[in-house]
């Protein structure tokens, strides 16, 4: 027999897990389905940005909205995640990336978003005082931090379960119908019914998309960190750049974590990753030139996690093209996590009540779909 819920998620990253607390919050009863361990892959091993700061300016609303639960998230899950806010700042390394960092700040002051501030050279000594000299500024964003990333995909889980999620482990989908208004998820654990379905399935989520028709363009990705032996404290700030790949951290401990966007090479059918070597040396060199301090210091670790990424770099989110009571939400193209929070909040609203306050009109499915006009997209929890 099948086992029924209100509404079923696919995926136990933080945006499923997330999304099952809110909805659970809301007086649903969600099931949640996860193929391996919640936090298993991207949303475990990231490097925990949390990360207003140089987005891509249709997440910029979410980025803000998604900040004011982080800035209260112990009384959300319970747990304060390990997010410490000592702001993250974006260097340019040369005058041209510093007239870059000036026309995104005036950009955003246009747009009515002030959380973007130029710094000049003073000011990022100030910040960062172990920052090479050759560099002429940057952008802070002050309330920016980092958190412990597993940490906070297992208390997401852990709360949603306390407010009334059932959570399904191990459990992997095979293949998705509706019928008459309810959609009913064969899995490798038998069946199960909703008449909503989430499809939050990360680097997996395009192969539920087509199972309802909507085929999206959906690239595995695996994106690579290391991390340093205990060196002394230099550094409060994240550091992230844009001219070379980099994103930059030091732990309380001493350790140093080193990421930024290089990839290594993912294998989503064997839940497997092979590091690019060459690329890690890159990275390193890069950390060596920018940060003098820590030239001598011993990486002790590398990894990388699976992700999904969209061939415009940002997420989809939404109602489904093609099948009422589908909603998608993935492909957040290894900067997602800060939007967990808020991105699982406007989710249950928008399946409770039908819309959401925040615009999300950029990442809707139908940007990657021609001629598919779309279903109704009422409230279908009553």
């Amino acid at each position: 027999m099948s086992e029924a819920a209100d509404v079923i998620v696919v995926g136990g990253g933080i945006h499923g897990c997330s999304t099952a607390l809110h909805l659970a919050l809301r007086g649903a009863k969600p099931l949640l389905l996860e193929k391996d361990y919640c936090g298993r892959h991207a949303s475990g091993v990231n490097a925990g940005g949390v990360r207003q700061l140089a987005r891509h300016v249709a997440e910029v609303p979410l980025s803000v909205a998604s900040m004011e639960l982080w800035a209260r998230i112990e009384d959300l899950v319970g747990d304060d995640c390990g997010f410490e806010s000592h702001g993250q700042v974006l260097v340019a390394e040369d005058d041209a990336e510093f007239a870059a960092c000036r026309a995104r700040v005036d950009d955003l002051r246009l747009r009515g978003f002030t959380h973007e501030e130029l710094i000049d050279r003073a000011e990022l000594k100030r910040l960062v005082p172990a920052v090479s000299d050759y560099c002429p500024g940057g952008i802070v964003s002050r309330r920016d931090g980092a958190a412990d990333p597993f940490r906070t995909t297992q208390a997401f889980r852990r709360r949603a379960i306390e407010s009334g999620a059932r959570l399904r482990e191990g459990v992997r989908v095979l293949n998705i119908a509706r019928r008459a208004g309810i959609w009913h998820v064969a899995t490798t654990d038998g069946e199960f019914e909703a008449p909503v379905l989430v499809n939050a399935a990360g680097a997996w989520a395009a192969r539920l998309a087509a199972m309802a028709g909507e085929h999206v363009p959906l690239e595995a990705i695996a994106p690579m960190l290391m991390i340093t032996a205990r060196v002394p404290h230099f550094l409060d700030p994240v550091i992230i750049l844009r001219g070379r790949k980099l994103s930059f951290k030091q732990f309380g401990n001493g350790t140093v974590l080193i990421g930024g966007g290089h990839l290594g090479t993912a294998y989503p059918d064997e839940n497997a990753t092979v590091l690019d070597w060459a690329k890690l040396t890159a990275s390193a060199r890069t950390v060596d030139e920018l940060f003098p301090v820590m030239r001598g210091a011993t990486i002790v670790r590398a990894w990388a996690g699976i992700e999904a990424r969209t061939p415009d770099d940002i997420p989809v989110i939404g109602h489904s093209r093609t099948e009422e009571g589908l909603f998608h939400q993935f492909g957040f193209s290894a900067h997602g996590f800060q939007l967990g929070p808020g991105v699982g909040s406007l989710m249950a609203d928008l399946i409770v009540t039908g819309a959401t306050n925040l615009p999300i009109e950029p990442f809707g499915v139908g940007r990657f779909l021609r001629g598919i006009e779309p279903p109704g997209t009422d409230s279908v929890l009553e």
